[in-house]
């Protein structure tokens, strides 16, 4: 039987996983991603491609081996946005930059035009993109930085491990910014603003196009044959939201280690305020309009492996519902989006002396509950900012496994809470539908029902959210600018 080997790069694992034409997972594979500290920068984390290269055909052996009769018919790859592979004169992946990695920030200051480089990318000025990466690099690590022949996004490294086809999908390009959305190409100007070779950057394919066949090496390997086509994926974000059915006037929100909130327009979307980013839509098909709390899913998977590593997230959710009151609030998500401010301090807030009746439950509670309120924060100021006037909002993401979660979401802002079947692997959903179209079909739904969540008068959650407001203010107070 046919299926497709889609491989999906996130922040903090891979994931390798065989999946049909109908969105139907066969198995999985994945690895930890494994990160070095340069102790060259105050805030600078690297990955060796050669690492995950291995890791990732061990995967790709393993689910071979557990299912031999398979045929691969196509090849697709997602990845984390801002991230980047370095690639030397011989072809060799010497040096990976992730998202997590900060070596740019000191090197800010020096950056003019600010408000032009915002126009043109849609991204303001932050050590967040893959440009001041490569700043940092140069500035400090100059025998790195003279190695690198071209640079390819999560994504595009995989297109190359298994075609040598070097190329950039626009819904990465994007995150370099290096790329202008208007034209839809590298930016000269960019590059200049960054003192960045614009040779450097590969040839844009978009989202769905086939690179051709599999590197002839390959053949036999993993159930790929002489037609096995690899498709051109792109940004983990895109990919997930393409499972939601997105139409233009759509909001749709992604809950995973962040949660992006996102509008889709057709036309390049312009903020003189700056208080959105605007990203390519997969295939440079349309423009998402994202806000960003930060760090989320990541701060509640955390809280609960310290504090409950003994429940299972339904023996929470089954205590959640319980749930009649708060004791606490909790601060945790990493970004306030539309003031373009990092949140450095986080906590839990609860009244002195502890109250007797307060357990660990209400401690997860109120992460959970935090991560609601921040994401409703993004979500009613990019209602307004778009013009929304739907009376629902889309979600995919594996955060939104949590009922409570969905239910306190639909209750802030209103809207009715739409995920439709299989937004748990949005991200591999959207890669099936991908290969479909490439092979001349759209996917089928996912077997099941749709999940909507309609908005109730809860009182729990707003009281929640209102004291959440004020403690999180408290800790982290506006700059003066005096």
């Amino acid at each position: 039987m046919e299926y497709d080997l889609l491989i999906d790069l996130g922040t903090g694992s891979t994931r390798a996983a065989l999946v049909d034409c109908n969105g139907k997972i066969l198995a999985i594979r994945s690895f930890l991603n494994r990160y070095y500290r340069d102790a060259s920068y105050p805030d600078a984390q690297y990955f060796l491609p050669q690492d995950w290269e291995t890791e990732l055909m061990r995967c790709c052996e393993d689910l071979y081996t557990e299912h031999p009769d398979i045929r691969i018919r196509c090849i697709s790859a997602a990845g984390a946005r801002q991230s980047i592979v370095l690639l030397d004169a011989d072809g060799t992946a010497f040096y990976g930059l992730p998202n997590i990695d900060n070596r740019g920030r000191e090197f800010m200051g020096s950056i003019d035009h600010r408000a032009e480089i915002y126009e043109h990318s849609g991204k303001w000025v932050t050590e967040d993109f893959c440009a001041a990466k490569l700043l940092g690099l140069r500035m400090r690590r100059p025998e790195l930085y003279s190695r690198i022949r071209t640079i390819l996004s999560l994504s595009g490294y995989i297109t190359w491990l298994f075609t040598g086809v070097c190329c950039f999908e626009p819904s990465q390009a994007c995150e370099t910014q290096l790329y202008d959305l208007e034209t839809k190409t590298w930016s000269e100007f960019l590059c200049g603003a960054y003192n960045i070779d614009p040779l450097i950057l590969p040839p844009l394919m978009m989202a769905g196009e086939s690179t051709g066949s599999i590197r002839p090496e390959l053949h036999g390997s993993f159930g790929i044959t002489g037609e096995t086509r690899f498709i051109v994926g792109g940004a983990d974000t895109q990919c997930g939201i393409l499972q939601t059915g997105i139409r233009s006037g759509d909001i749709a929100i992604v809950s995973g280690t962040t949660t992006p909130v996102t509008a889709l327009v057709d036309h390049k979307y312009y903020d003189e305020k700056q208080r959105v980013w605007t990203d390519a839509n997969l295939g440079a098909n349309g423009y998402l309009i994202e806000m960003n709390p930060g760090v989320t899913g990541l701060n509640y998977q955390y809280i609960k492996d310290a504090l409950a590593p003994d429940l299972s997230y339904e023996a929470l959710e089954q205590a959640y519902a319980k749930k009649r009151e708060f004791h606490a609030t909790a601060s945790f998500s990493s970004l306030l989006f539309y003031e373009q401010r990092s949140l450095r301090h986080g906590g839990f807030f609860l009244r002195s002396p502890w109250p007797p009746n307060m357990d660990r439950i209400d401690l997860l509670w109120a992460a959970l509950a935090d991560i609601a309120c921040a994401t409703y924060e993004q979500l009613w100021r990019l209602c307004v900012l778009s013009g929304h006037t739907r009376e629902y909002v889309l979600g995919c993401g594996g955060g939104f496994r949590s009922e409570t979660l969905c239910q306190m979401l639909a209750d802030l802002s209103g809207l009715e809470l739409r995920l439709l079947p299989g937004y748990e692997q949005a991200t591999l959903y959207g890669l099936t539908v991908l290969c479909n179209r490439a092979c001349g079909f759209e996917a089928p739904p996912y077997e099941g029902s749709e999940c909507r969540y309609t908005p109730h008068q809860n009182d729990l959650i707003h009281q929640y959210h209102e004291r959440w407001s004020h403690d999180r203010l408290e800790l982290n107070p506006p700059v003066s600018n005096n």
